[in-house]
């Protein structure tokens, strides 16, 4: 599902979108292996993500390693997939959008 901010019901308040800003998503969903996460392009000034990580949480190390791979290409790993506290495996990375991720194994997984 993808909905701009021009294909809204109703138009936004007056002064509430920046200037060319009704092509991008007010909301969308992306499937990611199992799971369904929900997304927007919100209304804030300047192009970006700052502030937050989205995390994925898998129950076996091959996912998690596939994952940061795809991840990983044309971004940065942050943290190379290790073992911490509180996982086999974990790993940091901001792919090629500038957008961050956590990756997870679920401790108790297989390894």
């Amino acid at each position: 599902m993808l909905v701009r901010f021009r294909d809204g019901p109703e138009p936004p308040p007056p002064g509430m979108l920046q200037p060319g800003f009704e092509i991008r998503v007010m909301h969308a969903t992306a499937r990611i292996a199992d799971s369904v996460e929900l997304v927007s392009d919100g209304c804030g000034p300047g192009p970006g993500f700052a502030g937050f990580s989205l995390s994925l949480q898998f129950s076996a190390v091959p996912e998690a390693d596939r994952s940061l791979d795809a991840l990983a290409a044309g971004g940065t790993v942050q943290m190379p997939m290790d073992k911490t506290f509180w996982s086999p495996r974990f790993s940091m990375v901001t792919d090629r959008f500038g957008l961050g991720w956590m990756i997870t194994v679920v401790a108790g997984s297989p390894k």
